[in-house]
């Protein structure tokens, strides 16, 4: 299937759909056509804020053959039930992160997906920009020789200070791991490769957490997953990667990720993000070096990896930001919380290939 300008159908219009209509808006390959909601007012009101854009159920936009791909931004708890039946309707689904809750789902929405002979993406996209694929490059040109280690720092008090119904972020699906682990998994995936073992630990200190703004604020709930995670993933190249997330630290001066080689170490930015500073230290020149970038997309955002997809259904090559890659996330955030629970160390059964690397370029088109 050809696709020029991929004609888009959103589900679910929450916080971060803002970010991604903006984007899609203004990509040559993309356009956003309509968009739905649980609430039909939020709905108009997103559609009447973007010409071209109409507001629709979602049993429409299933239905609608003028749709070609419908972009997943539910409550990760819908995740696999919205990306199903756009499967089923014939359409290639892109969606936030994660793929689904569990793998058992996920499983099932790449093999349909295989079946009907169409595509699935998944954030996050981040990676894409220069941030991420400047760390890239300048790996893959030895600039660190053979890396070996790695580390994964997300501390944070928790998302209910700033968001006003954050109880999502604390159900199956949530917690520090589902919720940030794909940005940093997704990265050492892209810098170092599939990972085929992983020892781990978990920890809830509170049990319950309290809104801190919106109309809800004082509103306490319950906590229904790991809200502190730690552990060390073994990739298939033999790298060691240490990982710690957490919802319950207040505050803290850890590096977000760092890569060492035998010749040095990379200090790559905050993989929520699409760009940042990469610098890099070696033994010859005892400082950090600030890199100039170096690949990936400039002036990316949310709806990068959407774009890259349907340029890859347009080619016929693979995209990026895939469903296969989703999935070995998910396995090992799975098989990082199984470790934590019977204290061992627990092989991987998912791998992926390393995502290609973006050269310095403008955006897919």
């Amino acid at each position: 299937m050809t696709i020029d300008a991929a004609k888009i159908g959103v589900v679910g219009l929450g916080v971060i759909s803002k970010i991604y209509l903006e984007t899609l808006q203004r990509l040559e390959n993309t356009r956003v056509v309509a968009v739905s909601d649980l609430l039909p007012d939020r709905a108009m009101a997103v559609a009447a804020e973007h010409p071209g854009v109409r507001a629709a159920s979602v049993e429409e936009i299933y239905s609608d053959p003028g749709i070609d791909l419908i972009l997943n931004l539910t409550i990760p708890a819908a995740h696999a039930s919205v990306a199903r039946s756009a499967i089923a309707a014939g359409k290639h689904v892109y969606g936030e992160k994660p793929l689904a809750v569990d793998t058992v789902d996920a499983k099932e929405i790449l093999s349909m997906a295989d079946k009907a002979g169409l595509k699935v993406g998944c954030a996050p996209d981040t990676v894409l920009g220069t941030g991420v694929q400047t760390a890239r490059a300048t790996l893959d040109a030895g600039g660190i020789g053979v890396p070996f280690a790695a580390t994964a720092f997300m501390t944070s008090s928790g998302p209910e200070r700033w968001h006003p119904d954050p109880e999502f972020y604390y159900q199956p699906g949530g917690g520090p791991l589902l919720d940030m682990g794909p940005y940093y998994l997704t990265a050492l995936i892209t810098l170092l490769g599939p990972v085929r073992r992983v020892v781990g630990m978990a920890s809830t200190p509170e049990s319950t957490r309290t809104i801190g703004s919106g109309p809800r604020a004082g509103t306490i709930f319950p906590v229904g997953v790991a809200t502190h995670v730690t552990g060390v993933l073994e990739h298939t190249n033999g790298a060691l990667s240490t990982l710690v997330l957490s919802f319950g630290v207040w505050a803290g001066q850890l590096p977000r990720i760092e890569i060492y080689g035998a010749e040095g170490s990379i200090s790559v930015p905050d993989p929520n993000t699409f760009e940042g500073t990469v610098s890099v230290f070696r033994p010859d020149d005892p400082q950090w070096i600030v890199v100039q970038p170096s690949g990936g997309y400039p002036g990316s955002n949310r709806g990068y990896g959407v774009a890259d997809m349907v340029q890859a259904i347009t080619d016929g090559t693979p995209h990026r930001a895939s469903g296969d890659l989703a999935y070995h996330v998910l396995d090992i955030m799975e098989s990082l919380l199984a470790a934590a629970e019977t204290g061992t160390s627990v092989e991987v059964m998912s791998t992926c290939e390393r995502p290609a690397a973006v050269p310095l370029s403008p955006p897919p088109v």
